[in-house]
């Protein structure tokens, strides 16, 4: 799957959104002015039983140009104030969007197995396609079968999971889901969905209105008082509820248009992440067979309807269905599908988690960080029936000895990974220096944070983390982000603090520090300020020039190729034949910095070819040792684009 092919594909779809949405305002503005005309002909002009005098004519005289301008400044004002709002309220990141649907946050010291295992098979996912693992939030209570991703970018895309998918699952079905919605974060479809989303609301808002005049039209006229505005707003009510109707057809049928094709695609890449059609094809016969099927009651899910794995509601007409019939997706992935659903029984949730660690509603994360520191029924064969629905074999322990052997980091760390105060310390042992002096300069300044045992925890644990090795230092960080995403927005800033401290201790800023520094403030600055994300501004690669020479100078100097010939081969990849090699002493960090975070607003076509060019620049032959690699891997991070596993391989086969 060409992942950058599909995310130039969903910024060509946001400009196909864009025409739609402009000709459903303009639709909107023309049937308003319509309302107005009929609302002026019918009261001055008609007569209930003789009719209107002059029939048509006299209809079309209420129309001129005059009032169609002030009415359409009036709706294009209204609709443009509503997408603002909305887009404000959603671009603060996936966390905005889970929790205003009634999303918990999976903490990593949960003790649910259920939930432990849904974070286990999202960390093994994203590990797998080289992308920070996101935060998993649950929605108790929903029987339903389903799922999303949300977010403007990787860095503060969230996962979230219904209770009836983690519960009713087994490990290969929900790989498969999950594998969907990681499909949706590289494709670049959340930033259209998210588009997409505040761009109805401005359409349906009219409606909106419209029912809260009819409300407050019947408690006027219940009220006794006011009957000259209790007729009005009535007669108002209806005309705007009539036009946010309209309105929501039109809403109803731009979802359909965008979101149908991206969820075969999504379904596709399922396949291609898992290496098995089973997976996905499993979890969409489930759902067939599963009373609830993938139903969601969340009060703001309709709003959000084309990002859910599956149809939240039922539709009477397919035209406006935001998901394909499920027959077919499940014939796209198994062709020789019998016609047979998987059947499974819905459980009744009454009991739903309660206590820290279980995820409960309304547990601050500051209070987490504080405490912390301190098989299922197939249908098809009666001899199964009694078996359980979602296999829960794997412990707490298991899980995480699994992670550990599958990526070759001993066990000790993986569980400090998933403990706020080991993602902590793991993070600073990364940095800690050889020299003796060095070293204790840096304990020093993590005792002076102010976390009781911090320092002595990093003492510990740091001859192990530096055993490692480059191979294994970025999938132990990725590890760490949900950990780290649970402190508060001041802990955060001690944090960051620290760590610019200790890269500075020894006076001076080696490469792999920029790399660690700059993937953890690009993973966790969304989560707690406010980023203006990367955008698609340089379509070609010319106007990049300067940055390009900055990034190849300093990947050859740093590289373990011949200089001057392994920068000779970037640049030469990238066209630029006449180009020269920077000297040592004008490649700083700071400059190297710079130019990736440039780059990043390239054209999503052009990022293979960057980062081959990459990859030949900073490698001796072409093949890359492991800390070129998470060089490598460091910078396509920031530049938001998918991270091939092998990067020597070429960008475009993760």
């Amino acid at each position: 799957m060409d992942f950058f092919a599909q995310q130039d594909i969903a910024r060509r779809n946001t400009r196909v959104l864009v025409l739609l949405f402009l000709l459903a305002v303009l639709l909107l503005i023309v049937l308003a002015n319509a309302a107005v005309a009929a609302f002026l002909f019918f009261s001055q002009d008609y007569n209930l039983y003789s009719g209107a005098r002059e029939g048509m004519a006299g209809f079309l005289s209420f129309f001129s140009w005059a009032r169609f301008g002030s009415i359409g400044m009036a709706v294009t004002a209204t609709v443009a104030l509503v997408v603002l709002i909305k887009w404000i309220q959603l671009s603060t990141g996936g966390k905005a969007v889970a929790e205003s649907m009634g999303g918990t946050r999976i903490v990593p010291q949960t003790r649910d197995q259920a939930e432990r295992r849904c974070l286990n098979v999202v960390e093994e996912l994203a590990l797998a396609a080289n992308m920070p693992v996101p935060p998993v939030y649950v929605m108790n209570g929903e029987r339903g079968i389903n799922a999303f991703a949300a977010g403007i970018t990787p860095a503060d895309a969230v996962v979230a999971v219904t209770r009836g998918t983690i519960n009713h699952l087994k490990r290969h079905e929900l790989q498969g889901v999950i594998a969907h919605e990681f499909s949706h974060i590289l494709n670049g479809d959340m930033r259209l969905n998210i588009r997409l989303a505040a761009m109805l609301k401005g359409i349906t808002f009219i409606g909106d209105v419209g029912h809260i005049l009819l409300r407050s039209g019947h408690r006027v006229r219940t009220g006794g008082s006011g009957r000259s505005g209790g007729a009005v707003l009535p007669v108002l009510g209806v005309a705007l509820w009539i036009l946010g109707w309209l309105g929501g057809l039109a809403a109803g049928f731009i979802k359909a248009a965008i979101s149908r094709q991206k969820e075969y695609l999504a379904d596709a890449s399922a396949v291609q992440y898992t290496r098995s059609s089973e997976g996905i094809g499993d979890a969409l016969k489930v759902i067939g067979g599963y009373l609830p099927g993938t139903l969601v009651h969340a009060a703001r899910a309709t709003e959000m309807s084309h990002i859910f794995f599956g149809q939240i509601e039922h539709h009477l007409w397919q035209v406006f269905a935001t998901h394909p019939p499920l027959r077919n997706r499940i014939a796209r992935v198994d062709p020789d599908w019998d016609g047979q659903y998987i059947e499974r029984k819905p459980n009744v949730y009454g009991n739903e988690p309660s206590r820290p660690g279980y995820g409960e509603v309304g547990v601050g994360r500051a209070a987490l960080v504080a405490a912390a520191m301190a098989g299922a029924l197939t249908g098809q064969d009666s001899a199964d029936e009694d078996a359980p629905d979602a296999d829960f074999d794997a412990g707490p322990d298991p899980l995480e000895q699994e992670t550990a052997h599958r990526e070759d980091i001993p066990v000790a760390l993986v569980q400090h990974s998933h403990e706020p105060l080991g993602a902590h310390a793991l993070v600073y042992s990364l940095l800690i220096n050889d020299d003796e002096v060095v070293r204790q300069k840096q304990l020093a300044i993590i005792g002076a944070a102010g976390v009781p045992g911090l320092d002595h925890l990093v003492f510990t644990l740091s001859p192990g983390v530096q055993a490692l090795g480059a191979p294994r230092r970025l999938p132990l960080l990725q590890m760490c982000l949900p950990a780290l995403k649970s402190m508060s927005a001041g802990q955060y800033r001690v944090f960051k603090n620290t760590l610019l401290a200790l890269i500075q201790s020894d006076q001076q800023t080696e490469l792999h520090e920029w790399c660690l520094f700059q993937l953890l403030r690009h993973y966790l600055d969304p989560e707690f300020v406010q980023v203006k994300p990367s955008r698609a501004r340089y379509r070609h690669l010319q106007k990049v020039a300067r940055p390009i020479r900055v990034v190849l100078s300093v990947l050859a100097h740093e590289g373990s190729g011949e200089t001057e010939s392994v920068f000779r081969l970037g640049a030469d990849e990238l066209g630029f034949s006449d180009m020269l090699m920077l000297p040592r002493e004008q490649t700083s960090v700071a400059a190297f910095s710079r130019a990736v975070h440039e780059l990043a607003d390239c054209y999503p076509l052009l990022k293979p070819r960057l980062l081959k060019a990459m990859t030949l620049a900073a490698s001796a032959k072409g093949h890359l040792n492991p800390v070129e690699r998470e060089i490598v891997a460091s910078m396509a991070a920031v530049m938001d684009c998918p991270v091939p596993s092998e990067p020597e391989s070429g960008p475009a086969g993760s």
